[in-house]
């Protein structure tokens, strides 16, 4: 069973995704052994349970999360996630997995993401890019966020790019 969003934008069960070429979808257990191999080789199978618990807790710090499968042609190719920052800000974080890069994935699970977001009322989405990850800049232009090119440093003291964008439509 495969999860898409609805025209409400909740997360409804079924056979396939239309429209997307991967779908998003919750973690389960027996995806642990997948994570493991492709993300966390040196932890053991019940670190790997563990965590996809706490990623399908639905919150984190108090806040609404979600981290969900990038799955293509039925194997997991990565994974996205949404934090809410406040009432009306939330970010996204993307990993596509090596030898899965540069096929679109990352796009398309993005595109879905802001859908689901946009569905639970947020209004913006602010994301912190690392200033050296051209490829992370060139996805955050192809989906039409904005930045003002100064870099700022993160709460690790790494130098980060802000980018923006709007989920509302003006009338």
């Amino acid at each position: 069973m495969t999860w898409r969003l609805s025209d409400q934008f909740g997360w409804q069960k079924e056979k396939k995704c239309v429209g997307y070429m991967v779908v998003l979808r919750h973690f389960a257990l027996y995806d642990a052994a997948t994570i493991q191999k492709k993300r966390y080789p040196a932890k053991a199978r019940a670190e790997m349970e563990q965590l996809i618990r706490e990623w399908n807790e639905k919150t984190y710090s108090g806040r609404k999360f979600a981290m969900l499968a990038i799955v293509h042609d039925d194997e997991i190719v990565g994974y996205c996630s949404w934090f809410e920052h406040s009432k009306s800000v939330v970010s996204f974080g993307v990993e596509i997995w090596e030898g899965e890069r540069k096929k679109g994935y990352a796009f398309m699970a993005l595109a879905q993401l802001e859908l689901c977001v946009r569905g639970k009322g947020f209004a913006i989405v602010q994301d912190q890019v690392r200033a050296d990850n051209i490829a992370s800049i060139r996805l955050h232009e192809k989906l039409q966020f904005e930045t003002d090119g100064y870099i700022y440093k993160n709460q690790k003291g790494g130098d980060v790019l802000l980018f923006l964008k709007p989920l509302t439509t003006e009338s």
